[in-house]
């Protein structure tokens, strides 16, 4: 079990047209300097995020041409959180971009970029309908942990956060911080990955963070508005804050949320807590593999 306090952010981001790189990237470094200034080891970007460089006057792009575009941006991507993560000194987990893969294969994929270099990549495993059927998203086929100086991550994009198996197999693989870009359209999907996330941090004894998009910004076909409320979510016990929200944005407002959070306090509340989730499964009823095999 991982020890000490650690800062976290999370970058509630208002999209618009940002055809040019170099202005995107401005963006991403304001966002990576405001959490190195506030002491943070840890900045998540919302999901879907990279969509803003696909933005045009206009008719709204085909799925395939929002595709084609974000592809070609990829490594300058990569370059841009490598680079940024380097300089902050912050592991910088990157929200989310479609684009193909080395198969051909559309995803939607988190990169991870941590502060001595190194690029991991999490595909969104549950793509949902209209990601499917605008850009052909398809799910990825990795869910283990990535482990950085503070202890293991989890990382769910949006909409894996709703099915639990997934956060009960990263939380028996080592993970006690969760991070979770995600883009909602409407106040029903947002409140959706909230909920579920809130019930992850009871069940799994751990801490989320999450991110998102707000605003509308017009030439992005499957993204006309989105509605976002940035926040830290912990377990719903004694050791934490009383209602299990560490920290809460304003809603759809620019902002970088930042909080403190404890890890020594998921080992009090797993060991000592009013209720001992992790402990008291019936393992004997059913089973304990998320592969169900």
């Amino acid at each position: 079990m991982t020890e000490g306090v650690i800062r976290v952010a999370a970058a509630q981001v208002a999209m618009r047209p940002l055809p040019d790189f170099a202005d995107f990237a401005a963006q991403v470094e304001a966002c990576a300097r405001i959490a190195a200034d506030y002491g943070c080891q840890a900045l998540l970007l919302p999901e879907l995020f990279t969509l803003q460089l696909v933005a045009q006057r206009g008719e709204p792009r085909s799925g395939r041409e929002a595709v084609d575009c974000l592809s070609a941006h990829t490594p300058a991507l990569l370059d841009l959180l490598r680079a940024l993560a380097m300089r902050w000194s912050l592991d910088i987990i990157g929200g989310s971009h479609i684009a193909r893969d080395a198969d051909g294969r559309v995803r939607n994929t988190c990169h991870i970029a941590l502060r001595d270099g190194s690029l991991h990549a999490r595909a969104k495993l549950h793509p949902t309908p209209s990601e499917r059927a605008f850009w052909g998203v398809v799910g990825g086929d990795s869910a283990e942990p990535i482990d950085t100086d503070f202890g293991r991550i989890g990382v769910m994009v949006c909409y894996d956060s709703e099915f639990p198996e997934l956060g009960r197999h990263l939380t028996d693989a080592g993970a006690e911080l969760f991070f979770v870009p995600y883009c909602t359209d409407d106040r029903h999907g947002y409140l959706r990955v909230r909920y579920s996330c809130q019930a992850r941090a009871v069940e799994n004894q751990c801490y989320l963070v999450l991110a998102g998009t707000c605003g509308q910004v017009a030439g992005i076909g499957n993204f006309d508005i989105q509605y976002a409320q940035n926040a830290v979510l912990t377990p719903c016990d004694l050791p934490f804050v009383r209602d299990g929200i560490a920290a809460e944005a304003t809603p759809n407002v620019e902002q970088v949320l930042v909080a403190e959070l404890d890890l020594s306090r998921l080992a009090q509340a797993r060991a000592r807590g009013t209720v001992q989730n992790l402990k008291d499964r019936r393992t004997d009823l059913y089973r304990v593999d998320w592969r169900g095999v």
